[in-house]
């Protein structure tokens, strides 16, 4: 195992990752901007690393100086977290080229994926069902055509990143060309590069992925799925395992389905698979998130099964001691709280944070780097921390979840809290009969 490693990474993950590594004994070391100079995760780890001021493109961002962090503090390994360079193959071969043990899938493999035209490509060739799109990354003429083909509405999306990020829903063949400039900039801001593909949209849909862990030596543990259909603007907000509209037959379909495709992938690490379930009952392959997830703890809860831990396991050369299904038990919700102005449309909300308390108590967990006097960077995600939360069954794990954000204190700047609870009290969440229009169609939700 490692002695010492770097997180390349920030706030609430970071926090995470230093938490996991310190149970293990392993020294702590993280990157920070002089933006994050009095922040949690630099507080909490053995050595910071000052790595340059706050734009990410100077600092979290910066291969150069992120990986001489490594070197000089002669660290054995480096974890990405997720965002930033999470997904950065140049990033890899970096990490490998100065002797830093890259903690997740090889540059390949992050290759292949980084590429979701590419990676779609590969899945087909798993034998993973595909939704209907372009075949490679196209200009706007040559998305109308393939708008045209597919038939209204389609999706713009990134094709060198995902979390929403450079994704866009086109109604018409009017709307295409204004809304492929907005979607292809905000790509290239996001992840460096602004080329899109076209995807057929699915009317109504659910979000479902599934979560694997895979050692790259033959071994592939699949532990279930996420329901991830509540969205804004498709970044998820409220998360749940297992879906409640999943049937044990159609999960392990898909679980099936992504252990072939890991065994063909030789994939290593943690990673997840993101599915559509259309309207007709079958799912749709979208991307493969070759990284640890914001949602991640709802997998934790259900199986007890500790996802950064793994991913070290793994990385330092060990073979998975489960392989198959993994056991699960009960039931989990998270609920992302961001700085963010729900009557606004989620307009981001950075400021200082005047008062925090986490929620306590039986089957509750947060996951922040949040406490009084944080300060929410308007350079960054507007991520708080998560609430997540285990019960035996669904209505328990509802109920405790509305407990737990109810005991949430934010205060000093608005965040998504009252909206969650709102959404979780409600009678459509409850029933379990929701899809990715779930916002649009149910707003304003009462709280």
């Amino acid at each position: 195992m490692f002695s010492r490693v770097l997180i390349a990474n920030r706030g609430e993950v970071a926090v995470r990752v230093i938490r996991t590594l310190h149970d293990l004994g392993i020294e702590a070391v993280t990157i920070y901007s002089t933006a994050d100079a009095e922040s949690m995760h630099v507080r909490m780890a053995d050595r910071a690393i000052c790595v340059g001021p706050p734009p990410a493109a100077l600092s979290y961002l910066n291969i150069a100086s992120v990986v001489a962090a490594g070197e000089t503090t002669r660290c054995d390994a480096v974890h990405p977290g997720w965002g930033f360079l999470s997904e950065n193959a140049a990033f890899v071969h970096a990490c490998e080229d100065n002797d830093l043990v890259f903690i997740g899938p090889s540059p390949e493999t992050m290759e292949q994926m980084g590429d979701k035209v590419e990676a779609k490509v590969a899945m087909a060739g798993a034998g993973m069902p595909l939704i209907p799109g372009s075949e490679h990354a196209v200009g706007p003429e040559e998305a109308r055509t393939a708008g045209d083909e597919l038939g209204y509405p389609v999706l713009l999306k990134a094709s060198a990143g995902g979390g929403g990020r450079g994704m866009r829903l086109v109604e018409s063949s009017e709307q295409l060309e204004d809304v492929f400039q907005g979607a292809s900039a905000e790509a290239h801001a996001a992840f460096g590069d602004g080329s899109l593909y076209v995807e057929k949209a699915l009317v109504p849909a659910r979000h479902v992925e599934v979560q694997v862990l895979a050692d790259g030596q033959g071994g592939v543990l699949t532990l279930g799925e996420r329901e991830c259909s509540i969205q804004r603007r498709h970044q998820k907000l409220i998360e749940e395992s297992p879906s409640p509209g999943v049937a044990p037959a159609l999960r392990e379909q898909m679980e099936s389905a992504v252990e072939r495709a890991c065994l063909q992938l030789g994939y290593r690490s943690a990673g997840t698979f993101e599915f559509l379930l259309g309207p007709e009952g079958g799912f749709y392959f979208m991307e493969l998130n070759a990284r640890l997830q914001v949602e991640h703890p709802v997998t934790e809860l259900v199986t007890g099964i500790d996802l950064v831990r793994e991913q070290l396991k793994v990385a330092a050369g060990e073979r998975l001691e489960r392989t198959g299904r993994a056991e699960r038990r009960g039931h989990a919700i998270e609920a992302r709280i961001n700085a963010e102005d729900v009557a606004r449309d989620f307009a981001p909300a950075p400021g200082r944070i005047e008062r925090f308390r986490a929620p306590l108590g039986p089957g509750v967990r947060m996951d922040t780097h949040a406490e009084p006097g944080t300060v929410v960077s308007p350079y960054y995600d507007s991520l708080v921390g998560k609430v997540i939360v285990w019960d035996e069954d669904r209505p328990a794990a509802i109920a405790r979840a509305v407990r737990a954000l109810t005991e949430l204190e934010v205060s000093g700047i608005p965040t998504t809290r009252e909206l969650a609870i709102g959404i979780l009290r409600g009678e459509a969440f409850g029933s379990g009969r929701y899809s990715t229009s779930f916002l649009d169609e149910m707003a304003p939700v009462p709280v």
